[in-house]
């Protein structure tokens, strides 16, 4: 009996010390033959034409007039990383639409002459909230070197998408492209495309 309760101990110890980089769970994503079945009838679903819909409006009104956009999303627009956060606990999108949300985006990217580099799963305890992140970190493919201008192509830079949730709810979806600035690279192409390729 001794033995057990030092177990039971020993992982709520863990749980209280786990953090973003000690997380008490940390996993390679595997989605399902049914799982990937359901998101592709998702994408054909008024629900995903919806999110494709507003996020473009919303990111054409952030281009003209950042302070209008719906307070559900926020952009991020720095020299070398432009993104997106969308809030999802300020809407009523279910689990299934934003995990499947998650994973099109990660396949429109791939679309884009991208590869994997990783797609994981962390938990970890944050401020008496359990916090589950689901992420899917995309690069450029290594063939994308130009040989009459010894540069490499990063096309919109690496990408990273990640999907929160906190005590089993949807919470946040960030989606950023971070670029470098570097005599390797050729000058990225511009994150307006990205966005339109992503949300076609």
């Amino acid at each position: 009996m001794a033995d057990i309760w030092e177990f039971f101990k020993g992982l709520f110890n863990k749980a209280e010390e786990s953090a973003p980089n000690r997380p008490l769970v940390h996993e390679v994503i595997t989605r399902t033959e049914d799982e990937q079945a359901d998101l592709e009838q998702w994408k054909e679903t008024l629900v995903c034409r919806r999110l494709k819909d507003w996020l473009s409006d919303q990111y054409a009104v952030f281009r003209v007039a950042p302070d209008s956009i719906d307070e559900a999303l926020d952009f991020l627009d720095t020299p070398s990383s432009k993104g997106f956060v969308i809030h999802f606990y300020k809407t009523r999108y279910s689990e299934r639409d934003v995990t499947h949300f998650l994973d099109y985006l990660k396949q429109k990217v791939l679309n884009l002459e991208y590869r994997t580099q990783v797609s994981d799963r962390r938990s970890y305890q944050k401020k008496g909230k359990v916090e589950m992140v689901e992420r899917h970190y995309l690069k450029p493919r290594t063939g994308a070197y130009d040989v009459e201008n010894p540069k490499f192509h990063q096309r919109y830079g690496n990408v990273m998408i990640e999907l929160t949730f906190r005590n089993d709810l949807p919470y946040n979806l960030k989606f950023r492209a971070t670029t470098y600035r570097d005599h390797q690279f050729h000058e990225a192409k511009d994150f307006g495309d990205l966005m339109q390729a992503v949300l076609v």
